[in-house]
C-alpha cells in the first residue's frame, strides 16, 4: 500500500463550511477545492456571490470551482463569465445537461472557446466524456468531472469506466479528470492507480487519512474496545434466565 504522500493523485477538497474549508487549506494535502449548490445550501449559505467573494480573499492560489445554478442556457452563460471574473485560480462549473436533460455541449464549447476553466460537472456515462472532450478548446484548462461513487451505488464497477475516461481527457491539452463523489478512502488510492489527476474528497473522509496503513489486529481490538465502552455507556443489564 502506498503511503498517501506518495500518492500521485492531487485531492481536492469538497464542500462549502468557510471553518472547514480554511482548516483544509492549511493541510498540505490539498490541492483544491469545489463547491456546489447543494454543499452551499447544506452549509446554510444564502448569499451566493459573497460567500465566494470572502472565500476567495483566503483561497487564492489553490483552483477553486463554483457552479452556476440556472436551468437555461443563456443563463448559464451569463452566470459562467460572472463566476470566471472572480478570480484567476476559479473554475466555472457547468453542469453536463439542464435538468430537462438537453446536452450544454454547445455551451461547453462557447465558454471554453472564450479562454473560461470550466469544471465540467455531474458526468456519468462514457459517451458524456466522449462528448464533453469533443466540445472543450484544447490549451484551455479544464476539468471533466465524473461521478465515479454515483456509478458506484449503482452496482457498476466505476474503475473500468474511469481508465476509459481518461484516455479522452488526456488527449486534450491542459484537461484533468476529476474522480468525483467517492464514497470510501480505499477510492483514493483506485484513483490514484489507474493515472486519475484528481479526487474530490468531503471532510468525512479526509478525516479517515489517520488510519491508511494502520495494523488490522490493532484496529480490530479498537473496534472491540468501541463496542464495549458504548455498552458500559449505556448500562445494559441482563437479568438471570427464568428456570421453569
Amino acid at each position: 500500500m502506498k503511503a498517501i504522500s506518495d500518492l500521485n493523485i492531487q485531492i481536492f477538497a469538497d464542500g462549502a463550511d468557510k471553518r472547514t474549508m480554511l482548516e483544509m487549506l492549511r493541510n498540505p494535502l490539498i490541492r483544491g477545492f469545489t463547491t456546489n449548490p447543494t454543499l452551499m445550501r447544506k452549509a446554510g449559505v444564502s448569499d451566493y456571490a459573497a460567500f465566494a467573494h470572502d472565500i476567495l480573499t483566503e483561497i487564492r492560489a489553490h483552483p477553486i470551482s463554483f457552479e452556476v445554478f440556472a436551468d437555461e442556457f443563456p443563463e448559464m452563460e451569463r452566470q459562467a463569465q460572472t463566476i470566471a471574473s472572480w478570480g484567476e485560480n476559479v473554475f466555472v462549473k457547468v453542469p453536463v445537461t439542464n435538468t430537462r436533460g438537453e446536452p450544454a455541449l454547445d455551451l461547453i464549447r462557447r465558454l471554453s472557446r472564450l479562454g473560461i476553466k470550466l469544471n465540467v460537472t455531474a458526468l456519468l456515462a462514457l459517451d458524456q466524456v466522449r462528448d464533453v472532450c469533443s466540445a472543450l478548446q484544447k490549451g484551455v484548462p479544464a476539468y471533466v468531472s465524473v461521478f465515479a461513487g454515483r456509478v458506484a451505488d449503482t452496482g457498476r464497477d466505476p474503475v473500468p469506466l474511469m481508465s476509459a475516461a481518461l484516455e479522452y481527457v488526456n488527449a486534450l491539452d491542459r484537461a484533468e479528470l476529476i474522480w468525483a463523489s467517492p464514497r470510501e478512502l480505499l477510492n483514493v488510492f483506485q484513483a490514484d492507480a489507474i493515472g486519475c489527476h484528481v479526487i474530490t474528497v468531503t471532510d468525512d473522509i479526509l478525516r479517515k487519512l489517520s488510519l491508511v496503513g494502520k495494523d488490522l489486529h490493532e484496529y480490530s481490538l479498537d473496534t472491540v474496545s468501541m463496542f464495549y465502552r458504548d455498552a458500559v455507556a449505556s448500562g445494559y443489564r441482563l437479568s438471570a434466565p427464568v428456570c421453569v
